[in-house]
């Protein structure tokens, strides 16, 4: 969540900030924030002053006993005191308590470089590749996984319903295979630790990356236990140090984990719903930086090459995009989508989202650490990006690289790990 203190020493610019981002009635609600925190802090000063001064008579009371003298004025006074205290101490907890409802729900603030507006504002950082141009129709992926035999979303609709699909045969092999080249990539070449995570999680580990309260009808949950399913590893790794302060020399922190991701995708009923382009259960490799926060920059620069370098090694066609205020994630502070190109469908897909949070997440999830030994505690701040996810990348494999036959010639960087280098039409 935001620092406070950032909203103290600077309303107006923290709500001019949050104007931006598109937060409607912005400066209304900085300034019931703001006043609530006077309040709470005057309550909180007094109650002090009152403690101060319960501690002083109370020896004071202590001494005129031991001489032998009457202190029971004194003592109905102090009786007096306790009860103000206890009524400052109440309206410090509701205060406390309505600030953090007011804030977990108040999104980040766009941090410098980030271009006003919305996604008309989006800045194409750069580009690498050229649009495959075909002698023949390119097919879209929902045509070639059917008649190739790998794709069967007829399958898919009649286990789950819609939004989900089958992956059969080599369709499958090779989505395991990207997984797990995607993980020894990021682990080997770019020095990540690799983590299995759970992919249930608590209330409130979903709440510290920023999912609740914001995306709850987004989200699935379970009945019996409470227990969210994950909408990206990100929430579990992030959450692997929640509460923990980290030894400064431990930094950075860098983790690559795969998951199953599972989103409602509440309001996005008729958009990209085709095929495998917007489902409910897919899988994703992710990538979580814990830095210091003078390094977390260059961490984001770096980060997005590397989940970049995998399109490279595929040889696809791919663009980096600077997202604009409006168009941030809710914790994010700066983002670069990954876009790659999807000859069949024509259109750019999103296969990765790279951004830093600075330390909003940190604060939510309590995460910090100590510069050296005996120096006060700072809250890190935490960055990821997926490195990438699937199907999209999956989408933009199979129509890059379809032939005129309906067979699919996959990049030699996969032939290793598969075993086989393409994917002809099925019985």
């Amino acid at each position: 969540m935001l620092d406070i203190g950032i909203l103290r020493r600077d309303p107006a610019g923290a709500a001019a900030a949050l104007e931006r981002r598109g937060l409607d009635g912005a400066s209304a609600t900085v300034a019931a924030i703001v006043e609530r925190d006077r309040e709470r802090r005057a309550a909180l000063g007094r109650a002090n002053e009152l403690r101060a001064l319960r501690n002083r008579v109370s020896r004071e009371i202590g001494e005129a006993k031991r001489r032998g003298g009457d202190a029971a004025a004194e003592v109905a006074r102090m009786r007096e005191v306790g009860g103000e205290i206890a009524e400052l101490d109440a309206v410090v907890a509701a205060a406390d308590a309505w600030i953090a409802r007011k804030l977990a729900v108040v999104p980040n603030l766009p941090g410098p470089g980030v271009p006003g507006g919305g996604e008309e504002s989006n800045v194409i950082v750069r580009s690498r590749g050229t649009a495959p141009v075909f002698p023949f129709e390119p097919r879209p992926h929902w045509e070639l996984g059917k008649a190739l035999g790998i794709l069967d979303l007829e399958a898919g609709a009649r286990v789950s319903g819609s939004g989900f699909f089958v992956l059969k045969g080599r369709g499958a092999a090779l989505q395991r295979g990207l997984i797990d080249w995607m993980i020894d990539l990021h682990s080997t070449d770019h020095g990540y630790d690799e983590l299995r995570v759970p992919y249930l999680v608590r209330e409130e580990a979903m709440a510290g990356t920023g999912q609740l309260p914001k995306f709850a009808e987004e989200s699935y949950v379970t009945r019996r236990d409470g227990l969210w399913l994950i909408p990206t590893a990100e929430v579990p790794v992030t959450n692997v140090h929640r509460g923990e302060i980290l030894r400064g020399d431990t930094l950075p922190r860098k983790y690559v984990a795969y998951s199953p991701c599972f989103r409602r995708e509440a309001g996005a009923a008729g958009k990209d719903t085709r095929g495998m382009l917007r489902v409910h259960q897919f899988d994703k490799v992710e990538l979580v930086r814990f830095e210091r926060p003078e390094t977390a920059p260059a961490a984001l620069e770096e980060l997005t090459g590397e989940a970049a370098r995998v399109l490279e090694l595929l040889g696809l066609t791919y663009r980096v995009v600077l997202l604009a205020a409006e168009d941030l994630g809710f914790s994010a502070s700066l983002t670069y989508d990954i876009e790659v190109w999807a000859p069949g469908v024509g259109k750019w897909l999103e296969v990765s989202s790279c951004s830093t949070f600075a330390d909003y997440q940190a604060r939510r999830a309590n995460i910090r650490f100590r510069r050296s030994r005996g120096s006060g505690t700072e809250f890190v701040h935490t960055l990821n990006g997926s490195a990438l996810a699937l199907p999209r990348l999956m989408v933009a494999l199979l129509e890059t690289f379809q032939r005129p036959d309906g067979s699919v010639r996959l990049p030699s960087a996969l032939g290793a790990v598969l075993g086989f280098g393409e994917i002809g039409p099925g019985p």
